[in-house]
């Protein structure tokens, strides 16, 4: 049986986890960890780089996406747990002028 590959999430917050393994391919399992040393396996959906995201849960779109207990940015569209989380799905709010609090 081959290893499983692994990825953290930092935070009680975080929607996302990032995969700190190389060769996360459609269809290959994933232990998510946290820091309270649970895990839980996530089937992944989509070829996921080394040091890139993941959904840990589903998320709407509007939904803003959580990473190490901060907004990183908006779901552009539904986005299933387990699947591949980056540019094709969401809109970052870093470094946006347009994303102030009475914006959101």
């Amino acid at each position: 049986m081959a290893e499983l590959k692994i990825a953290l999430k930092v935070h009680n917050k975080d929607n996302v986890a990032t995969i700190f393994d190389n060769g996360v391919y459609d269809g290959a399992e994933v232990e998510v960890r946290d820091k309270r040393g649970k895990s839980e396996v996530v089937k992944v959906r989509g070829l996921v780089p080394y040091g890139h995201k993941i959904a840990v849960r589903d998320i709407a779109q509007g939904e803003l996406i959580i990473k190490y207990g901060e907004e990183i940015g908006i779901a552009t569209r539904d986005i299933r747990k387990g699947d591949y989380v980056h540019v094709h799905n969401l809109d970052s709010m870093r470094g946006r002028g347009d994303w102030k609090e009475e914006g959101k």
